[in-house]
């Protein structure tokens, strides 16, 4: 499988692990609050639910890190797609830069290694 291929899905499951950090252990503290221009209280009071989307985000990471170590195209298609609509819908419900930072990534991702098979 192309290496553009391989290399993008890494920097998408990178992106994830980042996601997961920061919404399950980095959430509810000021960092987490500056980095997602939230009041401290509105980040405490979402917590456990900011978990659930990390470890959500774990598990997109994983399968990107799966199709990497065992190159199999439909399982980097499948979970590439997932993050493209996961970001789409989060764009639509929660903040545009969704689009940007996850949506935007694994379209890219996607195309190359849609391209390359």
């Amino acid at each position: 499988m192309g290496l553009a291929s391989q290399v993008l899905a890494g920097l998408v499951a990178a992106l994830h692990v980042w996601f997961l950090v920061l919404e399950m252990f980095l959430w509810a503290t000021p960092f987490g609050a500056k980095t997602l221009k939230q009041p401290l209280e509105v980040m405490q009071s979402s917590k456990v639910l900011a978990a659930n989307q990390g470890l959500y985000n774990g598990f997109l990471a994983a399968g990107l890190v799966w199709s990497i170590a065992v190159p199999d195209l439909r399982v980097r298609v499948f979970f590439l797609a997932c993050v493209v609509i996961a970001g789409v819908f989060g764009a639509a419900t929660a903040s545009k830069q969704i689009l940007v930072l996850q949506a935007l990534p694994g379209a890219i991702a996607l195309a190359v290694t849609l391209a390359v098979c």
